[in-house]
């Protein structure tokens, strides 16, 4: 069976080819920062809550905005089949059976808490989405991308703050989400004003 270091190596290791990786790795350092003796189970599941987007498949989950912000039905699908993908690469790995199930119940409510490990985890995971995948979400705001609009890109970041339900943690996320609405906002006008075939967007 391997030790919690070799878990931790292997599972840096496993995200390292996703395309976000910098996003799982940022919610690491995030629940350490909220909670330095986070368990082992909290740790891997920081790690890897996003798995199941670098294994796209037939069953892979599809974002709908005009389902509302957030899109309930793509969360909880998102979170059910990080949870399986997960699950499956820890039992490969041989880990213990009582960490592999606390694992997969983490993953299987990053998205929305529910008990306290379950609360920091959703934490981190929105600290670093509002650090990390801000300017991604902005691109896809001005690309109309998934149905998103800047206005619904500005809808989507609220609410990673909001949803935190820890409230020493939504203060930190305070500066965060005002940082990403000003870039936001900032990106918006420079493509309102980027010239169109020769001619200022401004005019448009």
């Amino acid at each position: 069976m391997p030790t919690d270091r070799e878990l931790l190596d292997r599972a840096h290791q496993w995200i390292a080819p996703y395309w976000n990786a910098e996003h799982l790795r940022r919610t690491l350092d995030w629940l350490f920062i909220l909670e330095p003796q986070a368990s082992l189970a909290l740790r891997l599941a920081a790690l890897t809550h996003d798995m199941e987007r670098h294994f796209p498949g037939p069953d892979s989950p599809r974002l709908n905005v005009q389902r509302g912000i957030p899109d309930r039905l793509y969360e909880e699908q998102h979170q059910k089949r990080s949870a399986r993908i997960v699950a499956v690469w820890l039992t490969e790995q041989e880990a213990d059976l009582a960490l592999v199930e606390a694992v997969r119940d983490l993953v299987a409510v990053h998205e929305w808490g529910g008990w306290p490990e379950a609360d920091l985890l959703q934490a981190a995971d929105s600290l670093s989405f509002l650090e990390v995948n801000v300017d991604r979400f902005i691109g896809r705001g001005l690309t109309g991308e998934q149905g998103f609009t800047p206005e619904l890109v500005a809808v989507h970041f609220r609410y990673m703050a909001e949803r935190i339900r820890i409230p020493r943690v939504r203060e930190l996320a305070e500066p965060l989400l005002r940082t990403a609405l000003a870039r936001l906002q900032e990106q918006t006008v420079i493509a309102a004003s980027a010239p169109v075939d020769g001619r200022s967007g401004g005019s448009r």
